[in-house]
C-alpha cells in the first residue's frame, strides 16, 4: 500500500521474501503479502534467433522518452514498455531490467548487462541522462538517431534486393539447365559420333558432377561461406575486407558516404548531450562500422589528445571527404559543432540515398550481363554439335 492508502499488485524476481520486502520499503511501500509464485519458464525455439533491431531500439526510445517526459518514473516506464513490446528478446531484457531498477540499480547499469542488444552508444548517453538530469531529451535525441539509422539501414538493404534476388535465380537457372536439359542433349550427342567442342565438353563434365557428386558442390559452397565469415569476425579479416570496401570502385563511394552518415549524426548526437570530445570520439569509433574508419578514429583521437584541433585532425587523414574537413572548422570557429554536425549528416544522408540508387542502377545492368554470358554460354554449347550434325548430314 502506498501513502494515498491504494493498493498496488504486482511481480518482483528475487532470491527470497527478504529480498522482495526490502524492495517495497525502498520504495516507501506498505507490505501487505507477498506470495511466491513458481512459474515454469518455457523455451522458445526462436528466441535464440530473435533479434532486437534498430527499428525496436528506435520505438523504444521514443516511447520511453515520451512517458518520462509526461512525468512518468524510470520504474513506471520500463514496466509499461516490458509489457507492450513485441520482439520477445527485447521483452525478456526489459523483465530483467526492471528487476534490477526495482533493486535500486541504475537504468544504464540495468541495460549494461544486455549489452549484445543494447549498444554502448545508449548505454553510454543514458549514463550521461542520468548523471545530468535531462533523461527524457537524452532519449529524444537518441530515438532520433536510430530513427535515421534505421531509414539508412533499409536504403542499404533496398539497394542489394534486386541484385540478390537476380543472382539467386541466375543460379537456378544454371542449375536446371545443367540437371534437366543438359542430360537429354548429351545423350544424342554421345551417340552422333560428332566431335564435341571444346565449350559442349565443359558443360557436359559439370552436368554430370552437378548430377553426380552434388553433394561435393554443397560441401565447397557451404565450407566457402563458413570460411569467408570466420574470416570476417577475426580483427585482421575484417580490416581486409573493410579496406576493399573503401577501394572497390563500384562501392567505394557508398561507403564513404555510410561512414560520414554515421561519423557525423552521432558525433553531433553526443556532443549535444554535454559529452566531452574525446570521450565522443570513443563512443563513434564503435558504430561505423568500418575497421578502417574506427582507426583513422583513434588516430584522430590521439590528435584531439594532444592539442590538435579536430578540424585538422580530421583534414590529415583521407578517409574523410574535404567538405567535412571544412564544415567542422566552421563548427569549432562558430563555438556550434553539434549544429553544424547534425546539418552536415543531414545532408550526407541525402547523398547516401542517392548514392544508392546510383549503387543500384549501376549492378543491374551488370547482373543482367553476366547473367546473359552465363547463359548464353551454356546455351551455345548445347547448340553447337547440333550445328556440326547438321553439316554431317548434308
Amino acid at each position: 500500500m502506498n501513502h494515498q492508502g491504494e493498493k498496488i499488485d504486482g511481480t518482483f524476481k528475487a532470491n527470497s521474501q527478504n529480498e522482495v520486502l526490502a524492495m517495497i520499503e525502498d520504495n516507501n511501500y506498505y507490505p501487505i503479502e507477498i506470495k511466491e509464485v513458481l512459474e515454469r519458464e518455457q523455451q522458445d525455439l526462436f528466441e535464440s534467433f530473435a533479434k532486437v533491431k534498430t527499428k525496436d531500439l528506435y520505438i523504444f526510445c521514443r516511447q520511453f522518452h515520451t512517458m518520462i517526459n509526461a512525468g512518468a518514473n524510470i520504474s513506471n516506464a520500463l514496466d509499461v514498455l516490458r509489457k507492450q513490446t513485441e520482439n520477445k528478446k527485447l521483452k525478456k531484457c526489459l523483465d530483467e531490467a526492471y528487476d534490477d531498477v526495482q533493486k535500486g540499480i541504475s537504468l544504464s547499469e540495468a541495460l549494461a548487462k544486455h549489452n549484445d542488444v543494447f549498444p554502448d552508444l545508449l548505454i553510454n548517453m543514458i549514463n550521461t541522462g542520468e548523471v545530468s538530469g535531462n533523461l527524457d531529451v537524452i532519449m529524444g535525441r537518441m530515438a532520433t538517431h536510430f530513427e535515421k539509422e534505421n531509414k539508412i539501414n533499409n536504403q542499404l538493404k533496398s539497394a542489394m534486393a534486386y541484385p540478390m534476388v537476380l543472382a539467386g535465380l541466375s543460379v537456378v537457372v544454371v542449375i536446371f539447365l545443367l540437371t534437366f536439359i543438359m542430360p537429354t542433349f548429351a545423350g544424342m550427342f554421345e551417340g552422333s559420333g560428332v566431335a564435341l567442342p571444346a565449350p559442349t565438353r565443359i558443360v557436359m563434365g559439370l552436368s554430370k558432377f552437378i548430377q553426380t557428386k552434388w553433394y561435393i558442390l554443397i560441401a565447397v559452397i557451404g565450407g566457402a561461406v563458413y570460411g569467408a565469415k570466420t574470416y570476417a569476425k577475426i580483427p585482421a579479416g575484417r580490416l581486409t575486407l573493410d579496406g576493399l570496401k573503401l577501394k572497390l570502385p563500384i562501392i567505394k563511394d557508398t561507403t564513404e558516404k555510410v561512414i560520414v552518415s554515421r561519423f557525423t549524426r552521432t558525433l553531433s548526437t553526443v556532443l549535444a548531450s554535454g559529452v566531452a570530445l574525446v570521450q565522443a570520439l570513443e563512443v563513434v569509433q564503435k558504430v561505423v562500422g568500418n575497421k578502417v574508419a574506427e582507426k583513422a578514429l583513434e588516430a584522430i583521437k590521439e590528435k584531439v589528445l594532444k592539442g590538435v584541433s579536430l578540424g585538422e585532425a580530421i583534414g590529415e587523414t583521407t578517409i574523410f571527404p574535404i567538405m567535412l574537413h571544412s564544415m567542422i572548422k566552421i563548427g569549432e570557429e562558430s563555438g556550434s559543432l553539434d549544429d553544424i554536425l547534425d546539418k552536415t549528416a543531414n545532408f550526407y544522408d541525402e547523398e547516401l540515398e542517392a548514392s544508392l540508387k546510383k549503387l543500384t542502377a549501376m549492378i543491374e545492368p551488370l547482373m543482367i550481363i553476366v547473367m546473359g554470358v552465363v547463359i548464353g554460354f551454356i546455351v551455345i554449347a548445347m547448340m553447337l554439335p547440333i550445328f556440326d550434325m547438321g553439316k554431317t548430314v548434308q
